[in-house]
């Protein structure tokens, strides 16, 4: 089970790299002299800190907006994944390590990319099944 959990951390900080890569305006912040593993700790922090906040604030959020999820036909999720990414950078900006995300439209197209990566990325995490 907590080899299942690593893999899945390890997937959420590769796909949140991967979206710091390829979106403007997001980025993953530590001190310039920690090098590549200072960015390497930043990125398990954040993804440890975005699991966080979607297995535990997710699910109300989700509840809660039920309704505009009928009324949209499901593209409400990209919102709520939105303004979880959102939270994670503003919990994690309290320090100088952590995630920064300038924009609303910028955590939608983060939230895809992650969400996209996540995806195809699970495909190396065997079922347990």
């Amino acid at each position: 089970m907590f080899v299942r959990v690593g893999m899945h951390l390890v997937i959420n900080a590769v796909a949140i790299w991967v979206a710091t890569k390829l979106v403007h305006n997001i980025e993953l912040i530590s001190p310039a002299d920690k090098g590549t593993t200072g960015k390497v700790v930043v990125a398990l922090i954040v993804a440890a800190v975005f699991g966080l906040v979607n297995a535990f604030v997710k699910p109300i959020v989700k509840m809660l907006s039920l309704p505009l999820m009928f009324m949209t036909l499901g593209l409400f999720v990209l919102v709520v994944n939105a303004l979880m990414l959102l939270l994670t950078a503003k919990i994690t900006d309290g320090s100088e390590y952590g995630l920064e995300i300038h924009g609303f439209g910028t955590a939608v197209l983060a939230g895809i990319v992650i969400s996209v990566v996540n995806w195809l990325l699970s495909f190396a995490v065997p079922d347990e099944r």
